[in-house]
């Protein structure tokens, strides 16, 4: 009994077998993703308000100017899982990202509970961004064009917002979190190909922001804002020195999460044993580049020491240019780099979904693909439903850091996936290659690891809640539903 449960448990699906459904039957997904699309995604999915927040936040905080150095430790940590999601989605081009690898390589149990992590971190990613969304429209439609829309209409019936003669009142939805969330899921069902189009085109609005905030704030740095250069410590570790700069490193490591979101459409991608190392890798390379010159200015325009206990950093910064308007800009930035973070994180939601709807580890009804559009519809206008009610009746901001502790659990099983198919499939084709293995992926591990032990106790209950109702799931119905259960219990009873 023992043995047979944990065959079931640890039943891999092999690569042979992943590359064959992908490409089973005429309904499937087609592959529209070149190179640039896929940079645009992973771009589109890690450039959002972190820019513009973390940055002052952990000059301020911990590093002063020496967060360039954060920066691109930071970096360099995401690139240790960036290698092993390069190397693992071009020789798995199939859709589900860390759930599939998981499932090559460690077994239907330790796939379900990543791939039921990955369900609740891209929901809640999703929802939360829609609410921050929210209110920079808000505050950009009354400060550009007079509009101020009501604040029961903004605010989800667990917020309280003042009203004109200073009492305050709760809200009833808020219903701009609602509509980013159905325009985004609408967008996704109608196609992957005009998706990724309207995902490029305000990827590039968002960094024409960022370049022209990086271009007009060269001219008006200042040489002494950058002294010191990397603040004495203070006797406390992570207040400056390297120890500071290494908690910076952690607080912006988050502005980083999200390119993972790139391999749940290696089944899209037209050439995905190329171009997928080039969506990964590409967009975390051009991230990196704009985060260190962002830094790299902003504490040239204001000393890092002004910009502690500052709510808006980088307002204060372009303060110290003579163009007022660069505010707006950066409102504007803000909300195009929210609207792509929204749409990929829903795209990935619903590949992960259908991915594990074809494998039957939940209901086959989502797996079904659009004749016409040739995309998991019915999964987009499940999360359509269900993200978008988070966003606008529940006070979710609190709930962020679930996106940051499921991509760290994520980035863990990738790296340790990689080194188990070294081990078992030594000569498996792989068009790239993790470079020192497994001293990469280790390090990848170590890394991810300590980030994951930074965060605090509630976001971890969560999290092991959220796992223990996944187990409840897995047992009571995925389990002697799986697709590969229920053919290996054929072979055996054909076989007697």
């Amino acid at each position: 009994m023992a043995s047979g449960l944990a065959s079931d448990l640890f039943r891999i699906k092999t690569l042979e077998r992943l590359n064959a459904d992908a490409e089973a039957g005429d309904d499937k997904l087609e592959r529209h993703l070149g190179p640039w699309s896929l940079i645009g995604l992973g771009i589109g999915a890690v450039i959002g308000a972190g820019l513009f927040s973390l940055t002052g936040i952990a000059a301020a905080e911990h590093a002063g100017p020496a967060v360039v150095v954060s920066f691109a430790i930071a970096a360099i940590a995401c690139a240790f899982a960036g290698m092993c999601y390069s190397e693992l989605a071009g020789m798995i081009p199939v859709a589900g990202s860390a759930y599939t690898y998981a499932y090559a390589t460690m077994g239907e149990f330790i796939a379900w509970i990543i791939g039921w992590d990955l369900v609740l971190e891209y929901a809640v990613g999703a929802a939360t961004v829609s609410v921050s969304w929210s209110r920079y429209v808000t505050r950009f439609l009354t400060d550009t064009v007079g509009v101020t829309l009501p604040g029961s209409l903004v605010h989800s019936p667990f917020e309280t917002y003042q009203l004109a003669d200073g009492s305050m009142a709760n809200g009833l939805v808020n219903l701009p979190a609602i509509f980013i969330i159905v325009a985004a899921s609408a967008l996704l069902m109608v196609g992957i190909r005009e998706s990724a189009r309207v995902n490029g085109a305000i990827v590039l609005v968002k960094i024409v922001v960022v370049l022209v905030v990086i271009g007009v704030g060269l001219f008006y740095i200042k040489a002494q804002n950058y002294d010191p250069f990397l603040p004495a410590n203070t006797g406390t570790f992570g207040e400056y020195g390297w120890s500071g700069v290494m908690r910076a490193a952690g607080v912006v490591f988050f502005a980083y999460v999200g390119f993972d979101a790139v391999s749940t459409a290696a089944q899209e991608a037209k050439n995905p044993q190329r171009n997928m190392m080039i969506g990964i890798l590409g967009s975390l390379f051009i991230c990196t580049i704009l985060y260190i010159a962002f830094a790299g200015v902003l504490t040239g325009l204001v000393h890092y020491d002004a910009m502690k206990g500052d709510a808006a950093p980088v307002n204060t910064a372009i303060a110290q240019t003579p163009f007022p308007w660069l505010k707006g800009l950066v409102t504007f930035g803000v909300i195009c780099g929210f609207s792509t973070v929204i749409l990929v994180l829903l795209l990935g939601q619903s590949r992960v979904f259908y991915t594990m709807s074809q494998d039957r580890l939940l209901p086959g009804f989502f797996s079904a693909i659009h004749p016409k559009w040739k995309t998991p519809y019915r999964s987009n206008l499940f999360f359509m439903v269900f993200t978008s009610a988070l966003g606008g009746f529940l006070p979710i901001s609190q709930l962020g850091h679930m996106t940051s502790i499921g991509t760290l659990l994520a980035f863990i099983l990738v790296c340790i996936g990689v080194v188990i198919l070294r081990r078992t499939q030594p000569d498996a084709p792989r068009a790239y290659r993790t470079p020192l293995v497994p001293l990469v992926p280790i390090l990848g591990v170590v890394s991810c690891a300590a980030m994951m032990v930074s965060l605090d106790g509630e976001t971890w209950l969560r999290l092991l809640i959220w796992l223990a109702i996944g187990l409840v799931i897995y047992f009571a119905w995925s389990r002697s539903h799986s697709r590969i259960g229920r053919e290996e219990g054929d072979r055996v009873t054909t076989a007697m």
